[in-house]
């Protein structure tokens, strides 16, 4: 029964996938996308293998997420692949998460499909990570393509708290005085130093794993996103379901936060 009706959504699904792409116009698909890619380690429980397993299971997933994200006219997408807290981890858990996390990126930037660009407290991560993150940034800096954050060793807190220090110390070395920086601190300024200044606020955010909460992604920034929330664990995560996520924007009337 159960090979039965697998062979019928292959079928299926395809039809009904091509049928909600055909019903979004250009004017319904979100910038920005910023995606939490939750559910590995849970994954992994689920079909009886380890951690390392689940976090390889989510790692191949993410090159089909950003085709999809390509083929609806997405022009960012931010990843959240590692917060801050997660460096807190056991290091028996955090090196391999790591390494795999490297050879994730790497694999993306050899693609040159993709402009990268690292989001996070990189100071925070080990030396040999931050390079090697940094140098996928370099070798996509001239791609024509779409911009994808790679948040590793992010957490909104610390941004935000990250935005304010780089501002006082801007102000320092101008001497510009507190009570003088007082007046000119607003939502603009601060938002200038933040990891993704420049770029649009993500217009939709998606978590996976049936998890309906933020955790510190992208604080500042999702003020007035959308937000999907979504049952399938990260690795499970298919075509059909971001479609739909896509399409439950596209049926939002966005307020803004009013």
């Amino acid at each position: 029964m159960a090979d039965w009706k697998s062979g019928l959504r292959r079928v299926l699904y395809p039809a009904y996938e091509a049928r909600m792409l055909r019903r979004l116009s250009s004017d319904q698909i979100p910038q920005h996308v910023g995606v939490m890619l939750d559910g590995n380690r849970r994954w992994a429980r689920a079909v009886g293998r380890d951690t390392a397993h689940g976090h390889r299971a989510g790692a191949a997933n993410i090159e089909p997420l950003l085709g999809w994200c390509d083929e609806v006219g997405i022009k960012v997408v931010t990843l959240w692949l590692l917060s801050t807290d997660n460096l807190n981890r056991p290091e028996r858990e955090l090196a391999p998460l790591l390494e795999i996390i490297e050879e994730a990126v790497a694999s993306l930037a050899d693609q040159a499909r993709w402009r990268l660009h690292p989001v996070g407290a990189l100071d925070l991560l080990p030396a040999s990570t931050a390079e090697k993150l940094k140098a996928a940034e370099e070798a996509t800096l001239e791609v024509d393509g779409m911009l994808v954050n790679i948040a590793v060793g992010y957490g909104g807190r610390r941004e935000i708290a990250d935005a304010v220090r780089s501002i006082l110390l801007e102000a320092a070395e101008r001497g510009t005085g507190l009570e003088e920086l007082a007046q000119h601190i607003d939502v603009d300024l601060i938002s200038d130093h933040l990891y993704t200044k420049g770029q649009p606020d993500p217009d939709l955010v998606i978590r996976t794993s049936g998890e309906q909460r933020l955790g510190g992604f992208l604080l500042w920034q999702s003020a007035k996103s959308e937000f999907y929330f979504c049952e399938a664990y990260w690795p499970d995560f298919r075509r059909v379901d971001f479609l739909r996520a896509i399409r439950a924007y596209a049926h939002r009337e966005r307020r803004f936060g009013a």
